[in-house]
């Protein structure tokens, strides 16, 4: 496993991270503490998935790990008073509200990276801002992001704010961040945090069908690609995770982690490398696409 600095911040990343939205009760302790055991250092979470269950059963897992470990977790969603769902809400009051909760699910005093779930131009930014500049000088956060894929809302918060990560969809299925946001954030020295890098299982080895702009056919096109370069040592979805991790600005893929075999194949792509030639190979399988709204000035 390599380890990297998440942007100008003082987090020591791992290459993978766990992305723990899907963890279920039976199974996710044994899962992040064997995570753990075998060298992934960076957990994430938020505060929506299973109504902060997920938040209580990693800080359970992670509790005796709790200096040796990066711990991210998700704010701006709050639920709705009148039913199921939830509302937007970027306030500095519900942030500095929310952040205790999570630290209470999340049995620590403090949060390593702490990340605005989402975000829009209409959102009070220089306020949510303000937020996260106080928990970090109250020290109950260490840094803190965005997770968008809204080039506009990125470029808000490069020119407006000291944030260390932008999480956002990244891979061989989804390459629009290629055309703006992928140079904008390693020039201004914002850690990219890749997710989605095996487009819901497609690019390892699920029956192809369409997704974004891609039809079947193009969708099958690139799993076989991905498939030609794999082998027992580096399977089809560490490779397609190793695609994914190859740009300058990329410091870790959050890999979601729900079973045994998710796990190996994360650990296998955290072993593994990938070629400039193997990454520009698999570029020319099919056109990036380009955002087509929430696009930069």
């Amino acid at each position: 496993m390599k380890y990297t600095r998440l942007g100008s911040s003082e987090l020591i990343v791992s290459e993978i991270a766990f992305g723990g939205m899907s963890l279920e009760p039976t199974t996710a302790t044994a899962l992040i503490q064997e995570a753990f055991d075998k060298g992934i250092t960076f957990f994430d979470t938020a505060d929506i998935y299973n109504k902060g269950e997920n938040e209580r059963m990693m800080g359970e897992a992670l509790r005796s790990h709790r200096k040796e470990v990066i711990l991210a977790t998700k704010v701006g969603n709050q639920e709705k008073a009148s039913g199921p769902g939830w509302d937007w809400n970027p306030s500095k009051a519900y942030i500095l509200e929310s952040v205790e909760k999570s630290l209470k699910r999340l049995q620590t005093d403090y949060i390593d990276l702490y990340q605005l779930h989402g975000g829009t131009m209409d959102d009070p930014m220089d306020e949510t801002i303000e937020a996260f500049e106080l928990l970090k000088e109250q020290g109950k956060i260490r840094a803190y992001g965005i997770s968008s894929i809204r080039p506009n809302v990125i470029q808000q918060y490069v020119n407006r704010s000291n944030i260390a990560s932008v999480m956002m969809q990244y891979s061989l299925l989804d390459r629009r961040p290629e055309e703006h946001c992928l140079d904008l954030l390693a020039e201004h020295n914002i850690s990219v945090l890749a997710r989605g890098s095996v487009a819901r299982g497609l690019l390892a080895g699920k029956t192809p069908e369409p997704y974004l702009n891609y039809h079947e056919q193009e969708v099958q096109e690139a799993a076989e690609a991905v498939a030609a370069l794999s082998s027992r040592e580096r399977n089809r979805a560490a490779t397609a995770i190793r695609y994914a991790l190859f740009p300058k600005a990329v410091a870790s893929a959050v890999v979601g982690i729900r079973t045994q075999e998710q796990l190996a194949e994360a650990l296998q792509a955290g072993e593994a490398s990938l070629s400039p030639e193997e990454y520009t190979e698999l570029g020319q399988v099919l056109s990036a696409a380009n955002y087509q709204e929430h696009r930069m000035n």
